[in-house]
C-alpha cells in the first residue's frame, strides 16, 4: 500500500484530490493533526514518510516548500506532483502531460512532476499534435479564448459566486488576463511547440466546472476532417483525450459538457479559409485534480486510468 500525502487538502484542487483517494484500499493517505497542518516540520517529516505528494499550494509556498525539503535531504526518494504554477517550466521537472510524445515515460521514471495550468492543458492538447504535423508552424499567431468554471478561481471566488445575492458582474461571463501575462502563457508555448506567443483570453462564468479552450488559424484548404486525422492519430490508444467527430450539438458547445468527467474532448470546424479547434474538459478533472491523480498513477506503476471518471 503507497502513502500519500496531500499538502494543501484544504483548497479546492486538494480537497478534490483527497475526496477522489480516500475510497482507494490501495492508499493509506498521511495526515497530520489539525493543529500542525501548516507546521514546517510536520510538512517536511510527511513529505519524507510518503511514496508520493501532491503540493496544492500557492507558487511561493511550493518554492519554498522544495527549498526546505532540498536543505534538509527530505523527500529525495518522494513522487511530488506539485499542482501550482512554480515548477512547470522548471528544469528538473517532469511535465505531468502523459498524452505528449514520449512524456508517459518520463513522467513514470520522474521523481518530480508538475502538474499542467487548467487553461495549459486545453491548448497543449489542441495545438501540439497539429505543430507536430506541420499544420501549425512554430511561428504562426495564434488567437485562444479560454471559458471556464468559476471553482478555478479557489475558495474566494468560489464564495463570490455562490452567493444568492451575488453581484451582477458575476452573472455574465467576466475576460481577464486583459494584460497579456496570463501565467499559463510560457508552459503553453513551451509545450505546445509555438514560437510566438499568442493572443490568450481566459474568460470565467457563472457555472461551476467545465472549460473550453477554442484556438483559430488560418489554413486554406483543410478540413475539419484532416484536422479529426491528426488528432486521432496523435492520441491514439489514450484512455482520457479523444475526438469527437460529431463536433457540435444544434451549433453550440456548451463548455460545461464534460464537467465531473476526467476525459478531455477534441473538435475541429472550418470555413472561409479559417479553423476552429476546440478542446472540452473539467477544470478540477483533467486540468487540475484527476490530471493530478493520472501522474500519481503512472509514476507509482498503478492502471493509468485508477480512481479515474471516465
Amino acid at each position: 500500500m503507497k502513502k500519500i500525502f496531500i499538502d494543501g487538502s484544504a483548497g479546492t484542487t486538494g480537497l478534490n484530490i483527497y475526496d477522489r483517494l480516500r475510497s482507494r484500499n490501495d492508499i493509506e493517505i498521511l495526515t497530520p493533526e489539525e493543529d500542525k497542518r501548516k507546521d514546517p516540520e510536520t510538512r517536511l517529516a510527511l513529505l519524507n514518510e510518503a511514496d508520493a505528494a501532491f503540493l496544492c499550494l500557492p507558487d511561493a509556498a511550493s518554492v519554498e516548500l522544495m527549498d526546505a525539503a532540498a536543505a534538509r535531504g527530505a523527500g529525495k526518494n518522494t513522487v511530488v506532483i506539485d499542482t501550482s504554477t512554480a515548477h512547470r517550466v522548471s528544469d528538473g521537472w517532469t511535465y505531468g502531460f502523459p498524452e505528449l510524445p514520449g512524456q508517459r515515460e518520463k513522467i513514470g521514471n520522474a521523481l518530480r512532476i508538475a502538474n499542467p495550468g487548467c487553461h495549459a492543458t486545453g491548448f497543449i492538447a489542441a495545438v501540439r499534435p497539429l505543430t507536430d504535423a506541420g499544420i501549425i508552424g512554430k511561428d504562426a499567431f495564434l488567437q485562444c479564448f479560454s471559458l471556464t468554471g468559476y471553482s478555478g478561481g479557489g475558495r474566494k471566488m468560489i464564495e463570490d459566486y455562490s452567493l444568492p445575492e451575488r453581484e451582477n458582474d458575476l452573472r455574465a461571463p467576466r475576460v481577464y488576463g486583459l494584460s497579456q501575462n496570463h501565467k499559463h502563457i510560457p508552459e503553453m508555448m513551451k509545450y505546445s511547440g509555438i514560437a510566438v506567443r499568442p493572443a490568450f483570453s481566459p474568460v470565467v462564468s457563472s457555472f461551476y466546472s467545465g472549460m473550453e479552450t477554442v484556438v483559430t488559424f488560418r489554413s486554406p484548404g483543410l478540413t475539419p476532417e484532416d484536422i479529426g486525422s491528426v488528432y486521432s492519430a496523435f492520441y491514439t490508444g489514450s484512455p482520457v483525450v479523444f475526438f469527437n467527430e460529431n463536433g457540435d450539438e444544434n451549433g453550440f458547445l456548451p463548455a460545461g459538457k464534460l464537467s465531473g468527467s476526467d476525459r478531455l474532448e477534441l473538435s475541429a470546424w472550418g470555413g472561409n479559409g479559417i479553423v476552429t479547434v476546440a478542446a472540452r474538459f473539467d477544470n478540477l478533472g483533467k486540468g487540475a485534480s484527476g490530471a493530478a491523480i493520472q501522474n500519481m498513477n503512472i509514476a507509482l506503476g498503478y492502471s493509468e486510468t485508477e480512481g479515474l471518471r471516465l
